[in-house]
């Protein structure tokens, strides 16, 4: 496991379109998110620790915004050739097992992972509802122990955004490992 910290993407960049099968057999697209205030683009993939680690607080937040507006998408890119641990069928078992509500999208080709500049899972993304990034980082300051996290950046961020304010321009870049790129 390579320890990877995101790159920091200039915020005000446009999201990128994509067209990613996900793991409930759709198909979804930037425009697929038309309806969300917030979209929290999440680079993750089933075997990286940190993202086994930080899941659980993904779900909440989504569960916790869904009436508001915030939808999560978590996209991963990792070599599912080498990393079978990684691919669509296992996406598909982790989907339903942990009963994500946000759509799991698979990056086979690595393209979009590519276009967004990802490096590590998790690599966050939040757009605002002009699709333009005001966030990209960590989700809080203990990626290990949550109930230890005195800094909740990533829902701070979400809530700035919600209540029309300025997200907090100190933003530290999310951790995790790197993506598992096809040789």
């Amino acid at each position: 496991m390579a320890l990877t910290y995101s790159t920091m993407v200039p915020l005000n960049s446009r999201a990128a379109d994509f067209s990613l099968p996900g793991t409930d057999g759709r198909t979804y697209t930037l425009d697929s998110f038309n309806d969300a205030r917030v979209l929290v683009l999440i680079f993750m993939c089933n075997h990286c620790p940190y993202v086994k680690a930080v899941l659980p607080r993904l779900i909440d937040l989504q569960n916790q915004f869904r009436d508001r507006g915030v939808r999560l998408a978590g996209i991963n890119c990792n070599d599912a050739d080498r990393y079978p641990d990684d691919s669509f069928e296992s996406m598909q078992t982790l989907a339903r097992e942990k009963n994500l509500p946000f759509p799991y999208l698979f990056d086979a080709s690595q393209n979009v992972a590519r276009t967004y500049d990802a490096v590590c899972t998790p690599d966050i993304y939040v757009y605002g509802g002009e699709r333009t990034l005001v966030y990209r980082g960590r989700i809080d300051d203990d990626w290990e122990r949550p109930d230890r996290a005195a800094r909740h950046d990533l829902q701070d961020a979400v809530e700035s955004i919600l209540a029309g304010r300025p997200v907090n321009p100190e933003q530290i870049p999310s951790m995790g490992c790197s993506i598992k790129w096809k040789a």
